[in-house]
C-alpha cells in the first residue's frame, strides 16, 4: 500500500508518526510536502491514501479537495478540514446536531462586533475564524478594550479579521480537556492546564492524564461527528452546566500526551489510515 504523507514541517508528532508506518512492512511511504506540490487537476496522485498533516490550514483543504477530486482518499477529509478550519463553520456544525457549545456571536462589521460583544456580557473572547495554538485571541474585559481590539483588526488584520467571533467566556478554573478521537471511539483525553487563561499545550499548557468518562466520550463522539468524523482533538470545557465543546482540531498534535495517557496515540491513527484506505 502506498501512503501519501502530506506535510509542511516535519515535527516530533509526524515523526512518531512515520516510525509507525514504517513498521508495517506492506507500506510504501511517499512524502507530499505542501510546499513544494504542483497538482495536475487531471492526474491522480499514485498513492492508495493520503494522511494528512500540513500546518497550513489553506494547503491542507485545497490539497484533500484536489486529492479526493480525482478519487484519493484522505484522513482526514476535505469536508472535515473546512469545518474545523474555521471556527464558525465549527460552530455552526454543533449547533446544527445539537452538541453542547459555549454561546456565541458572529458579526461582520466593528460596529455590530460591539452590539455582539455587549450582548454576550464582558468577558468575552474575541477569536479569528481561521487560526491555532491559541495564537490572536482576546480575552475582551471591558468596552475600552472592545473598541480598541476591534478598531485593530479592521484596520491591521488581513481578510480573516474582518469576521468576528465571539465567544463567552467560560471561567474553567485554569484547565480545561483535550480528547482524542480516532473513528468510533474517544481513545485518550488530557487535562491542560496553566495559570494563563490560555491553556494550550503549544502556549505551556501542562498535560496530565484525564479519564475517558462516559459522558466526556459521548460528547467527544458526538462533536466529532458533527463535523464528518475521522481522526480529531476534540477541546472542551468543564462548565457548571456540564461539558462545553470548544474546538474541534483535524490536523491534532498529540507528542505530549502519549506519556500521560499510556495510550499509543499514533498506532491508532495509522491503524484507522489502514482500515480507511480498504
Amino acid at each position: 500500500m502506498r501512503v501519501g504523507f502530506l506535510h509542511s514541517l516535519i515535527r516530533k508528532d509526524e515523526k512518531l508518526l512515520i516510525a509507525e508506518l514504517r513498521k508495517r512492512g506492506d507500506i510504501e511511504l511517499v512524502f507530499l510536502d505542501d510546499r513544494r506540490l504542483v497538482f495536475d487537476l487531471e492526474a491522480r496522485p499514485e498513492v492508495d491514501v493520503v494522511l494528512e498533516r500540513s500546518i497550513n490550514h489553506s494547503r491542507a483543504m485545497h490539497a484533500l479537495r484536489l486529492y479526493e477530486g480525482v478519487g484519493t482518499r484522505c484522513v482526514n477529509a476535505y469536508e472535515v478540514a473546512r469545518r474545523c478550519g474555521d471556527k464558525i463553520l465549527t460552530a455552526a456544525s454543533l449547533r446544527d446536531n445539537e452538541v453542547p457549545q459555549p454561546e456565541a456571536r458572529v458579526a461582520f462589521t466593528p460596529e455590530s462586533a460591539l452590539v455582539a460583544i455587549e450582548e454576550l456580557g464582558y468577558p468575552v473572547v474575541l477569536k479569528p475564524a481561521v487560526g491555532s495554538w491559541g495564537r490572536l485571541l482576546s480575552k475582551v474585559n471591558d468596552r475600552d478594550a472592545a473598541e480598541t481590539i476591534l478598531e485593530h483588526k479592521s484596520i491591521l488584520g488581513s481578510y480573516h479579521h474582518s469576521i468576528f467571533f465571539v465567544q463567552q467566556y467560560v471561567e474553567k478554573r485554569g484547565r480545561d480537556i483535550r480528547a482524542f478521537v480516532v473513528g468510533d471511539e474517544c481513545i485518550a483525553a488530557i487535562y491542560r492546564t496553566s495559570e494563563h487563561w490560555i491553556t494550550n499545550t503549544a502556549r505551556g499548557g501542562r498535560a496530565t492524564n484525564c479519564p475517558v468518562t462516559p459522558a466526556l466520550a459521548d460528547i467527544a463522539l458526538r462533536a466529532a461527528e458533527a463535523v464528518g468524523g475521522g481522526v480529531l482533538a476534540v477541546d472542551l470545557f468543564e462548565s457548571e452546566g456540564g461539558l462545553l465543546v470548544n474546538e474541534v482540531n483535524y490536523t491534532m498534535e498529540f507528542r505530549n500526551s502519549i506519556d500521560v495517557t499510556g495510550v499509543n496515540i499514533p498506532e491508532r491513527v495509522v491503524s484507522y489510515l489502514m482500515q480507511a484506505a480498504r
